[in-house]
């Protein structure tokens, strides 16, 4: 229909723009006639964004369908301000059709006011009037009586009649700004209503920059350490930070050191104004009601830093925990974590958490929002965000706590981080893509660039998979990758060294240069990548899993490969002793012994196969079937098989098993372990 496909147009139009609204912040609609299927007459409809939708990415799935004249009826039987909540429930009843996406709580906003286009937006300009001292007055000075205050009032059907009463005594307003919150336009037109929107925000914008004070944070007093000086610096803390934000829950970690950031944090007054948190509903659902902030200076050592860390972290779950203790009601859900989801460290940045990657990155960007706001409410008056009292009541509402139990059980691997070694190809590439697919962050290591990138794009964006350029027979190349992996995710819980190659060869053939070469990339690779490992998962404190993709030549003498199968030998008693050594710190370190992996595989597709056809007298062609005929099970042994038994290592249900060996061979008797 023509209103739905302008409102979408309108939509992705503002919420592709930061600077209009947040991801999944503010919400839209349109009213407009259709035709009931079951009466044949028009009927009035409201469309509106739906609950937890995003405006930037919103189709039409998205939009919440209501008949207007039943959403209008339940001002006939509201209950006042304090069952106010009630009225969620009762949308359900004014649905047309199916109607589409569960109706959010800013429902009643949209379809009150008699305007047939409204938009509610959460620009950082708005919200610095929204949120400073004397913002009611600001608003008459910026805006005269073309933009309305609205004093501070949770979400919900009495907001929606607030506004609609603005909107009906009001005439000559095009909207409103919303105290401590955010704005709402509206208009005859889409046009006209995305005119406004855009209006009021220009408009604020424009007189926090002719009257702004130029630095409203204070004196610099902390300068920013160099790129390179902050990029090691972060990679040194953040498993140390993931792994105190994650006591009680474990989170998935993002870091930015953006040029906002580093600001605000090299600033005199940045501890006072993060002490006040954040502003706007949206915001502090996502950052917590104020970050963490370390205060040491950025060239404190990084030993004092992680004492300090540690001791403001435990001085920060007391303050949450009094936080809570102090407004809980009998009737409010349990406290839900008290770690913080915002870590600020002056010179270096700002760490951000979340149960997923988009989660933690998007609370950075929210807390980014927060100090553009603060810095704008500051510029003009002092930032006043709404009192603690009624952040705890947003924080903690049922309604918002019905929506976190709707969300879809996590997967196997969710928040856990998988670095993947000759992840570009074969038993790697299978490895990370069913890594991924359970719902873990995917680290994909390779020699191979393209490959590298190419697997890592075919899983998805860089909040779920990213490529890393990696020589395993490095040790800084190594330690690199491992930074390039803390800095994507915060951290690494699961490190499967896969990396490897194969020469087949009778004894008298095998040069030291062969020899050297399967040891270098296997052997000594796998060694190099698990000391770097299990330098980050004890920093992490969270324990975790290594995983060997070995071979059934560790345990079994074939013939033409004694470099290789001495190589994976090596690799298989590696398990063996990092399993003994790391147990107490909860890292589990297990093997899994493939064998005859001739599909997909990297190692045969790169003359191995030709080789150890021509040892075995077959067509390299018909290789995969003469393994299979050999084995027990006469089955053909996949890179996906390969990836299954990780799986079945790492997803939980073995959370007890270390220093195994899982052979995947259809079945090799001569290879059984003894």
């Amino acid at each position: 229909m023509e209103q739905v496909e302008a409102l979408l147009g309108r939509s992705n139009r503002l919420g592709a723009d930061p600077r209009n609204t947040n991801y999944a912040g503010g919400n839209t609609s349109a009213k407009g006639a259709a035709t009931d299927p079951v009466t044949g007459q028009p009927v009035d409809l409201l469309w509106v964004k739906g609950s937890g939708g995003d405006l930037g990415t919103l189709r039409e799935a998205g939009l919440a369908v209501l008949r207007l004249d039943r959403l209008r009826a339940l001002t006939e039987v509201y209950p006042g301000v304090e069952r106010e909540d009630e009225m969620v429930a009762a949308f359900d009843f004014c649905l047309h059709g199916k109607g589409g996406a569960a109706p959010s709580i800013d429902t009643a906003m949209h379809g009150l006011v008699d305007a047939a286009h409204v938009d509610h937006l959460h620009p950082d300009a708005g919200i610095a009037f929204a949120t400073a001292a004397d913002g009611e007055e600001l608003v008459k000075a910026c805006f005269g009586d073309r933009v309305v205050w609205v004093p501070w009032r949770r979400p919900g059907f009495q907001l929606g009649l607030d506004i609609a009463a603005v909107e009906r005594d009001h005439p000559q307003a095009i909207g409103v700004i919303l105290g401590g919150h955010g704005i709402t336009a509206w208009g005859a037109t889409s046009e006209e209503c995305e005119a406004r929107s855009l209006e009021i925000i220009a408009t604020a914008q424009r007189y926090l920059d002719e009257h702004g004070r130029p630095e409203p944070f204070g004196e610099v007093v902390h300068e920013p350490l160099s790129a390179e000086e902050r990029r090691v610096r972060a990679a040194e803390l953040a498993p140390v930070v993931r792994g105190l934000a994650s006591t009680d829950s474990p989170q998935v970690g993002h870091f930015t050191d953006a040029d906002v950031v580093l600001d605000f944090l090299s600033r005199s007054r940045h501890p006072e104004l993060a002490a006040l948190g954040t502003s706007c509903p949206d915001h502090f659902l996502r950052t917590k009601v104020r970050p963490l902030v370390l205060d040491l200076p950025p060239t404190a050592p990084v030993a004092d830093v992680v004492a300090r860390l540690k001791e403001l972290h435990s001085a920060y779950r007391d303050d949450y925990r009094a936080y809570y203790e102090r407004h809980a009601e009998p009737d409010s859900p349990p406290m839900r974590g008290a770690d913080p989801a915002i870590v600020l460290v002056p010179g270096v940045g700002m760490f951000s958490f979340g149960r997923d990657k988009q989660t933690a990155r998007v609370a950075g960007e929210f807390y980014v929002n927060a100090v553009n706001v603060m810095r704008g409410a500051e510029s003009v008056s002092r930032y006043a965000p709404i009192e603690e009292r009624e952040k705890f009541r947003i924080e903690y509402w049922a309604l918002e706590e019905a929506k976190l139990r709707r969300m879809p059980k996590p997967k196997p691997l969710a928040t856990r981080v998988a670095l993947v070694t000759g992840g570009g190809s074969g038993i790697g590439r299978a490895v990370a893509e069913r890594l991924a697919a359970e719902g873990a962050c995917v680290v994909v290591a390779d020699r191979n660039a393209d490959s590298a990138r190419e697997v890592a794009e075919g899983i998805g964006n860089s909040d779920v998979a990213v490529p890393v350029t990696v020589d395993v027979t490095s040790a800084e190349g190594i330690a690199e990758a491992f930074r390039a992996a803390v800095l994507a995710f915060g951290g690494v819980d699961l490190v499967v060294n896969n990396a490897g190659l194969s020469i087949s060869k009778p004894l008298a053939e095998t040069t030291e240069d062969d020899w050297d070469l399967q040891h270098d990339v296997m052997a000594k690779g796998s060694f190099l990548v698990s000391r770097q490992a299990a330098k980050v998962l004890r920093d992490q404190g969270m324990g975790g899993d290594i995983i060997y993709i070995s071979s059934k030549n560790a345990v079994f003498a074939g013939p033409n490969n004694v470099a290789y199968g001495a190589a994976k030998a090596d690799q298989a008693h590696q398990v063996r002793l990092l399993a003994a050594e790391l147990g107490e710190d909860g890292i589990r370190v297990n093997g899994i012994n493939p064998d005859g992996v001739v599909r997909g595989s990297g190692i045969f597709s790169s003359g191995w196969g030709a080789q150890r056809a021509a040892v075995y007298g077959v067509p390299e062609e018909k290789l995969g079937e003469f393994y299979a005929q050999r084995t027990l099970l006469k089955r053909e042994v996949l890179p996906s098989h390969v990836a299954a038994a990780v799986i079945a290592l790492t997803a939980g249900d073995l959370s007890l098993t270390t220093g195994l060996h899982v052979p995947v061979d259809a079945g090799v008797a001569a290879a059984f372990l003894r």
